[in-house]
């Protein structure tokens, strides 16, 4: 088995366990229990979605793919922050609007 070979299986490994991730992932996005879940399988997500374009540029030997990896991660990471964000506001509305009742 020469190099080429080897790279060839091996990305074509890495595609098959990558769609069974993604499948996990929108899995948990569906049946997810509560929105910090459903927030971390976005997140899981887009990861998963880069190793995608990694190892297709792998495959294709194209290295533009991995600029568009990088400006995923990017995206990513903004989006991720957002939700956190807007889970806390949400968390924090809920507590000012229910006071706990004090003896």
């Amino acid at each position: 088995m020469n190099a080429a070979a080897f790279i060839d299986l091996a990305s074509l490994v890495a595609l098959v366990i990558l769609a069974a991730a993604l499948i996990a992932s929108i899995v948990r996005i569906v049946i997810g229990p509560s929105l910090a879940d459903r927030v971390l399988a976005l997140d899981l997500m887009t990861v998963v979605a880069m190793g995608f374009i990694g190892a297709i540029a792998i495959r294709t030997g194209l290295m533009l793919y991995l600029d568009i990896a990088i400006a995923l991660a990017l995206l990513g990471f903004l989006a991720t922050v957002a939700l956190a964000r807007y889970i806390m506001r949400r968390g924090l509305k809920a507590e000012n609007a229910d006071p706990e009742v004090q003896p």
